[in-house]
């Protein structure tokens, strides 16, 4: 008996299951387009620089219905959604609303974990300058076609990024200083990060919006499986993973393990391990796919990763203990450049917070782990000591990467005709083409400001880059020429 159910158990393992039979189908991401770590670019071949990226592997397409009363079925997942989250509510409101919507005659509403809401993004839409009260030209990260969808409202003292949406996963560490914190997906800029329940300047609890779901109740939930050969096969994703990082594994890149995009993209495809060539690095929601948002650094002392992983342990920009960034290959592109790629926080996603009395700056897990934030592509770390954003994230750039094989991911070699001008970036909004500041100064030619590029006074640098992120985008400059030194 024992030898016929090791058997069957190889014989599984050598025919995985069907994409029809897993219970965990993640959706593509959307992106179809290549970019370097500037601008869009044509398809590269293999070999090539930025080869192995999000466009060159095409997964399940997302594919909706629109029932015509109010829901939307997801053709992919099985999960039937709400098609108009209405006004935002607590979460407190949205667990009773869900328990009371009778929406299309069904009775088995819920709102939605954060993994079943994170299929829903798409990496199709641009990251607006968190300072922007103008949503011109912006494409947010959900399927508009499908959803209703409302970026924030300036009369209401929002900013155009306030467009949260709330899960019913709550972070089982807090963030800040001690918040309590839920777990988000921001369809406005294409981020998961976990929000203090209580919103910090009214001490009311922060409202979201709320979209319910029904249907598939294992969606999200991984089947884990230990392969004996440095591997981890996931049978509700279908897909197989690397159990140690790029910083532990065997065989890994020179150095720490730590890349930037371009080097990961490369490590990545170039990977022989376990007997399999066929190693890529995973776009951002199959990588966010492995999240086990029931552990985190200061709760379970581990990174946010099933214990069958072995993350590399890292000493972290306060000289404490922590966990990874792990690159994704997907691009988060702004209105300004491609410049950014998407990576997962299996650690805590650390920001310096400034004291608004005092200006001094305390490093904070900000997001949680389990976040997905972005990073840029390519640079210097140091040009960013304090972060940057609203919450002073942590600029890395040199992250580690955990590779991937399986699952759906057909190879193409060509895409879209190219939409962005070489060299030029994504059009921009307030850029050097409607700001004789910029225009000067933009070097690059990529629509803002560089340190490097501005030739004022550093103080004065500083105080024009309002968001903090390294950079004077048209809408924060002044509006006439710098005056020439």
């Amino acid at each position: 008996m024992r030898m016929l159910v090791g058997c069957l158990l190889i014989f599984a393992g050598l025919f995985p299951l069907r994409a029809e039979e897993r219970s965990y189908p993640i959706v593509d991401t959307g992106q179809v387009r290549c970019y370097d770590d500037r601008t869009e670019i044509a398809f590269p071949a293999a070999g090539a620089r930025f080869f192995g990226q999000d466009a060159h592997y095409e997964g399940h397409v997302p594919a909706y219905k629109e029932n015509g009363d109010g829901s939307v079925s997801d053709l992919v997942t099985g999960l039937t959604w709400q098609k108009d989250p209405g006004k935002k509510q607590t979460l407190k409101q949205a667990l009773a609303g869900a328990k009371a919507c009778r929406l299309g005659g069904q009775k088995d509403w819920r709102v939605p974990t954060i993994k079943e809401l994170y299929s829903l993004i798409l990496f199709t839409g641009t990251d607006p300058d968190p300072m922007s009260r103008n949503a011109k030209g912006l494409v947010p990260f959900i399927d508009t076609r499908y959803f209703v969808f409302q970026y924030g409202r300036e009369d209401k003292g929002e900013r155009i990024i306030d467009s949260q949406y709330g899960s019913s996963t709550k972070y089982v560490s807090t963030t800040m200083r001690g918040d309590a914190t839920l777990f988000g997906v921001n369809f406005a800029d294409g981020r998961i990060k976990g929000y203090g329940l209580i919103h910090p300047r009214t001490r009311k609890e922060k409202t979201f919006y709320f979209i319910y779901v029904r249907g598939n109740p294992a969606y999200g939930k991984n089947k884990f499986r230990d392969n004996k050969d440095g591997t981890i096969t996931d049978s509700a994703t279908g897909l197989i993973w690397m159990q140690a990082d790029s910083g532990s594994v065997k065989g890994g890149p020179k150095g720490d393990g730590r890349m930037n995009w371009e080097e990961g993209l490369a490590w990545a495809e170039g990977l022989t391990h376990a007997g399999h060539s066929d190693w890529r690095m995973p776009n951002i929601k199959e990588l966010q796919s492995l999240v086990d948002y029931t552990r985190s650094p200061k709760t379970t002392k581990s990174a946010a990763l099933d214990p069958l992983f072995k993350p590399t342990k890292l000493t972290d920009e306060g000289g404490k203990p922590n966990y990874p960034f792990y690159w994704a290959s997907s691009s988060h592109n702004s209105l300004h450049s491609a410049n950014a790629a998407d990576y997962i926080a299996f650690g805590e996603a650390l920001g310096w917070m400034q004291d608004r009395r005092s200006g001094s700056r305390k490093l904070l897990d900000v997001h949680g782990a389990g976040s997905q934030r972005s990073d840029p592509k390519a640079g210097d770390p140091k040009r960013f000591p304090f972060g940057r954003g609203p919450q002073g994230d942590v600029i890395r750039i040199y992250n580690y990467v955990l590779c991937v094989r399986g699952g759906k991911a057909t190879p193409k070699t060509s895409g879209p005709a190219i939409a962005m001008k070489p060299g030029k970036g994504p059009p921009q909004q307030g850029g050097a083409g409607k700001n004789k500041f910029v225009g000067r100064l933009d070097k690059n030619g990529d629509g803002k400001i560089s340190r490097d590029e501005f030739d004022g006074p550093k103080r004065a640098f500083g105080r024009l880059d309002k968001n903090g992120d390294g950079f004077i985008s048209g809408e924060e400059a002044p509006s006439g020429p710098p005056r020439r030194r």
